[in-house]
């Protein structure tokens, strides 16, 4: 029998908090989500001022990092260096940078997306959330 790690909403809510006081820190407006290994929303916020679009983004990368246990962002740079396959798949959506896997072990137990800034700044504020989480999480 093997072990699972999985994330509590308590885990959840923490890796909301941080990135939430990371974007404000940075004076980002951007929406924020937590997913479990499955992709499933476990926790989500939409910072006052973040486009009502960032909303359903922030889930969507959150999800297409959970499925593929990668950053969300390496599937638009893909399709920038011109696999356009990808765009053609429906089972994943979100595959612009900001969505990034949460690896606890070598196992995948959740993802963290964000939209609302430069994608590279979403993918900065998810890694921050989850730098400081698994840092606690030992």
């Amino acid at each position: 029998m093997k072990t699972k790690h999985y994330l509590t909403l308590e885990d959840a809510e923490f890796l909301l908090t941080r990135a939430h006081q990371f974007a404000v820190d940075k004076e980002f407006n951007v929406s924020i989500a937590v997913v479990d290994d499955t992709g499933s929303l476990m926790a989500m916020k939409r910072m006052d001022g973040a486009s009502p679009m960032t909303a359903g983004l922030s889930i969507e990368k959150a999800r297409c990092s959970a499925a593929s246990r990668r950053p969300s962002g390496l599937f638009e740079e893909l399709v920038r260096d011109g696999q356009l396959g990808f765009l053609t798949v429906n089972s994943v959506s979100g595959m612009l940078e900001g969505g990034e896997p949460i690896l606890y072990k070598e196992q995948l137990v959740g993802a963290v997306g964000v939209s609302g800034v430069k994608s590279e700044q979403d993918a900065e504020i998810a890694r921050h959330a989850i730098q400081v989480f698994l840092a606690l999480a030992d």
